[in-house]
């Protein structure tokens, strides 16, 4: 059973978060006026399909995401090279849609600002979903909103004798600015020897703390844990709140995202700490075994992260073609196609293993975690 909850979970989450992605890009590229062949529920064969104003819907057999298919994807010179090759019985083949029902313009003719934000719409998307998601937690949880201004500070507390004052409204740690309360505990987290940096708003004025130490205590393991020695104030959990609380949360994980990239780039983490597909099941199916409301946030995390990811400036990414998009946006001329193929064939081998490590290390982890 649990098995069967785990991959019920699994293709909830992926299905959520790949489908709404590729229905940012076709929501922007019909308003652009851009022909969109197809857009698609699913991979694999098609159990429903039926053409409506000038694109085919499909619902099909593998409940995994889906896809958009637009008109002129490629470029002038990839469509000049194939058109030499193939006739135009097999060029109609490949769209579903017949000439005469088609309404708008391939994307390589879409000006340049057009294509851009129709690539960098599956990942607003994400960021939209992971929103929309944190508003139903925030909403949810037991009891007031978490905020950063302290309440109180426990006696004697290491903290409070170098720096910290009840009142204080914690504005950032290390340098970092804290949106929701979950920054601080994250900062703190990587801090060094148990000490950092704090910038407060005390009595209406911004007030640096350049060393802010806390205690520390030790478990039956001999492992050093830090104690935070302060309590926060609760918000009222007003709709207006709410909006605010789960806007910060959606900036707060989009944040930590591209941190933890810079930290494996920096050599900060480990790259055996990278989790892949299987990894990212195992979690899902954890987060649904304790109910719907880790399932949900881990949704948000997921969602937040791909949208983040695909912005990365990366050939085969959507942020790499937004860089081409920009480069022939300055000069006035596309990148070459046979660079853009290059560059992004290389990008996919480098993703497609470092997918295949990380799935190593997911397996390594489940069959060490087992014995």
């Amino acid at each position: 059973m649990s098995i069967f909850i785990t991959l019920i979970a699994a293709l909830i989450v992926f299905s959520a978060v790949i489908a709404i992605h590729e229905f940012g890009h076709f929501t922007v590229a019909k308003l652009c006026g851009i022909q969109v062949n197809e857009f698609s529920i699913g991979m694999g064969p098609a159990l429903w399909k039926k053409i409506y104003k000038g694109t085919q819907y499909s619902l099909r057999a593998l409940p995994v995401g889906g896809y958009v298919a637009l008109e002129g994807e490629e470029s002038p010179e990839s469509q000049q090279t194939e058109a030499a090759a193939r006739d135009e019985r097999e060029a109609e083949e490949e769209n579903p849609v017949p000439p005469e029902q088609r309404t708008g313009i391939p994307l390589n003719e879409a000006p340049v600002w057009q294509r851009a934000l129709v690539m960098v719409a599956g990942a607003f998307m994400n960021f939209v979903l992971g929103f929309v998601v944190l508003v139903i937690l925030v909403a949810a949880q037991e009891g007031a909103i978490t905020s950063k201004t302290i309440y109180s500070i426990e006696n004697d507390a290491l903290c409070g004798q170098t720096g910290l004052q009840a009142g204080d409204e914690i504005v950032a740690v290390n340098g970092r600015r804290c949106f929701v309360a979950n920054d601080i505990l994250y900062e703190l987290v990587r801090t060094e020897a148990y000490r950092a940096r704090f910038t407060v708003k005390r009595d209406g004025q911004k007030v640096e703390l350049p060393d802010v130490q806390f205690d520390t205590w030790q478990d039956e393991d001999g492992q050093t844990h830090m104690t935070l020695g302060f309590t926060v104030y609760g918000i009222k959990k007003t709709p207006l709140n709410v909006l605010k609380e789960a806007w910060n949360s959606t900036l707060y994980y989009g944040r930590i995202a591209f941190i933890s990239l810079a930290d494996l780039v920096r050599g900060r983490e480990s790259i055996n700490n990278l989790s892949g597909p299987v990894g990212i099941v195992t979690a899902i199916g954890q987060a649904a075994s304790y109910g719907w409301q880790d399932l949900l946030e881990l949704l948000a995390l997921i969602t937040i992260n791909l949208g983040v990811f695909n912005l990365l400036p990366f050939p085969a990414l959507d942020g790499g073609k937004v860089v081409f998009l920009i480069i022939e946006g300055v000069t006035g001329h596309a990148v070459p196609e046979k660079l853009q193929g290059t560059l992004t064939i290389a990008a996919f081998a480098l993703l497609f293993g470092l997918m295949l490590f990380a799935t190593y290390n997911d397996i390594i982890r489940l069959v060490t975690g087992a014995m």
